[in-house]
């Protein structure tokens, strides 16, 4: 797994824990409905840090919380 697929399936994760949608997401965190949606899809794989902290402050969940994860352990080496 590479970190855009671990960041959006922690998204996915943290949405359904708390039982509110992507959109939802999208409005709490003010962040696009498209960019959520291009994270989701996967059609942008380089997500920034700032992006994550939004979802965070949406979520009310701090950075650190969003990577303590078992997504995040053992990703592959991206080197490019």
């Amino acid at each position: 797994m590479n970190i855009g697929e671990a960041v959006r399936l922690r998204i996915i994760e943290l949405c359904k824990n708390r039982n509110i949608t992507v959109n939802k997401l999208s409005t709490v965190s003010g962040i696009t409905q498209s960019t959520l949606n291009n994270i989701i899809s996967m059609r942008n794989n380089s997500t920034t840090i700032s992006t994550i902290k939004k979802v965070c402050d949406g979520l009310g969940i701090t950075i650190q919380d969003f990577f303590n994860s078992d997504l995040f352990n053992n990703l592959e080496q991206e080197i490019r």
